[in-house]
């Protein structure tokens, strides 16, 4: 298998996630790949007309897209078991869910300001993405708690993907203010060694 990757990926690092914790890095060749809504050049088309990372070129058959999509078959292919069975199955779904929209949110508050002329940026549209990543930090700390301390999933590894993409591009609007119980959390979960080794470099 081959995985078209970019080191400051959130979604390409779920997977690095799933493959540390399964013991399985070695089954996966690493291909770098990059792309933005602008400049799709070094984006991997030919496997995924979207132009985005990750994408999971398999033996045979074609390339899988989508990091959900990816993350599930290789659980099912490794049983690695971060699916669990329903009725918990729904729980950890939507727990995905929620992490994978602050990372779109995320993601283009970061198009936003880098990518965006700096006379055409429209403030009160990225104040609206980071509404959405305050609500679901709030919902996460009122409802999730219980269940991101619990056996891991991969609804833990997306929220934890999550802030840490938080922590990497917009560490200045301080999503741990009013969510001292989710900080808390990230701080033992970020130090996992799956999460230490898919560190994303500073650039």
């Amino acid at each position: 298998m081959r995985l078209f990757h970019s080191p400051t990926s959130p979604y390409v690092r779920k997977i690095m996630v799933l493959l540390h914790e399964t013991g399985r890095t070695g089954e996966v060749e690493i291909v770098p790949a990059h792309g933005t809504p602008i400049d799709s050049s070094n984006a991997p088309v030919a496997q995924n007309p979207l132009g985005k990372v990750p994408a999971l070129e398999l033996e045979d058959g074609p390339a899988l897209y989508d990091s959900r999509v990816i993350t599930r078959y290789l659980d099912a292919r490794f049983g690695a078991g971060l699916y669990p069975e329903p009725p918990r199955l729904w729980e950890m779904l939507t727990l995905e869910a929620t992490g994978e929209g602050i990372l779109d949110a995320a993601l283009l508050l970061t198009y936003e300001s880098r990518l965006r002329p700096e006379g055409q940026r429209w403030d009160a549209w990225a104040d609206g993405q980071w509404e959405k990543i305050a609500r679901a930090c709030t919902a996460l700390e009122a409802r999730w708690m219980s269940h991101l301390g619990g056996k891991l999933d991969m609804g833990q590894v997306a929220v934890g993907c999550a802030l840490g993409y938080l922590d990497l591009r917009h560490d200045a609007r301080g999503w741990r203010t009013g969510h001292p119980g989710l900080a808390d959390w990230y701080v033992e979960f970020s130090q996992r060694p799956s999460m230490l080794a898919t560190q994303p470099p500073e650039t």
